[in-house]
């Protein structure tokens, strides 16, 4: 059986996407899952899969599945509430919607001049709830195949933080989806914690060095291009937010394809680093048409609407590459993720004189080290 790790961007209801992929993967039953990780919703669909599937002894996959659609059904549930907790439950699950609904533009005026801790001093939210109720972290823990990975952002540092095995908890995935200005900053072991996806989203690295396999999937709910640049005040802040959230995400692409590139030119051995073969799926056009504004969205129809979306991509990327794991990537990560501040970028492009392989000055700056060491 083929075996993959896959990391879950976060998005909020957007994440319904990513329900739907992982649902297409446990179905089809070809392929093994060895590690996940994720960042906020990405986290949550991380730790419903894990919990179920660790759970599930007769059925793993099956017991996956039921989880996953347990906790969406539940989250779709926030939708059908009456008119002001359905308010209550959007504000909770990530924010408002653009609508310009006078009730809205008081809530919104009320929220720039609170703090979080003012405007809900209970410190109420659903998902804790849901959380606490559904997932069972100590199986998680406990399971000896699948490993999970949670980022969240160090408030006082910024730097990504990773939680797994018993520091998995649902305090843990609080702190991924922790949006700082809806929710006081979660507190674990006397540090402050805000959303995982302002620092790495999703965390790609302990896929890489934690787990065997070198294949990894990105299941990506935030596009990378839009096809014009923003007009209206609300399309502004929505761009603003799909290139927030995809910041680490470029970074961490870049360095996972300039490790592998130095493989290839043989100035790092295979044994010192792992050749990583890099996998997609994601939505397209169909999910670039959802704006970032719609990930608040708790309505039961859109969350249905991007599940059949996800397990269609999902099916899709089977259909074609499910023969690539183990051989190839399949994905074309210098065209869709660098950019031209790299010297190699700027030389094919005609800017500077090219030269034979990658960056050659560090690749033999890397053999000599190498050749020094084995002397």
């Amino acid at each position: 059986m083929r075996t993959l790790n896959i990391a879950l961007q976060g998005g909020g209801s957007h994440g319904a996407f990513t329900w739907g992929v992982l649902d297409a993967l446990l179905e089809d039953g070809r392929v093994a899952i060895e590690g996940l990780s994720g960042a906020s919703a990405g986290a949550l669909n991380a730790v419903a899969l894990a919990s179920g599937y660790a759970k599930g002894a007769a059925d793993p996959r099956q017991a996956a599945r039921d989880s996953l659609a347990r906790i969406w059904g539940q989250i779709s549930d926030w939708g059908a509430l009456g008119s002001m907790q359905q308010k209550l439950a959007s504000m909770l699950w990530g924010g408002f919607s653009n609508e310009l609904a006078p009730a809205n533009m008081m809530i919104a005026a009320w929220r720039n001049l609170l703090s979080p801790a003012q405007l809900n001093p209970l410190d109420i939210n659903p998902l804790r709830d849901l959380l606490e109720r559904e997932i069972d972290f100590a199986a998680i823990a406990r399971h000896p195949q699948l490993k999970v990975f949670v980022s969240a952002t160090h408030v006082n540092t910024g730097r990504a933080v990773i939680f797994t095995g018993e520091r998995l908890t649902a305090q843990a995935v609080m702190a991924s989806a922790c949006l700082p200005q809806l929710f006081r900053a979660v507190e674990i072991d006397g540090e402050s914690y805000w959303d995982g996806g302002y620092a790495v989203n999703p965390p790609l690295t302990p896929l890489i060095d934690s787990c065997a396999s070198r294949d990894l999937m990105l299941v990506q709910i935030n596009p990378l291009k839009r096809d014009s640049a923003p007009q209206s005040n609300a399309e502004i802040l929505d761009r603003i937010s799909e290139l927030t959230f995809n910041a680490s995400l470029l970074t961490q692409m870049r360095s996972i394809d300039f490790i592998n590139r130095l493989i290839e030119e043989g100035a790092l051995a295979q044994g010192r680093c792992k050749h990583v073969l890099l996998h997609r799926v994601d939505g397209g056009e169909a999910m670039a048409a959802y704006p970032a504004s719609s990930r608040t969205s708790t309505d039961a129809a859109i969350i249905r609407t991007l599940f059949e979306l996800g397990r269609k991509s999902g099916a899709h990327w089977l259909a074609h590459h499910v023969d690539d794991i183990g051989q190839r990537s399949t994905i074309d990560v210098r065209r869709d993720y660098l950019d031209d501040t790299r010297e190699d970028v700027a030389a094919a492009e005609g800017k500077l004189p090219t030269a034979r392989g990658f960056t050659p000055w560090l690749a033999q700056l890397f053999k000599r080290r190498r050749a020094g060491r084995d002397r």
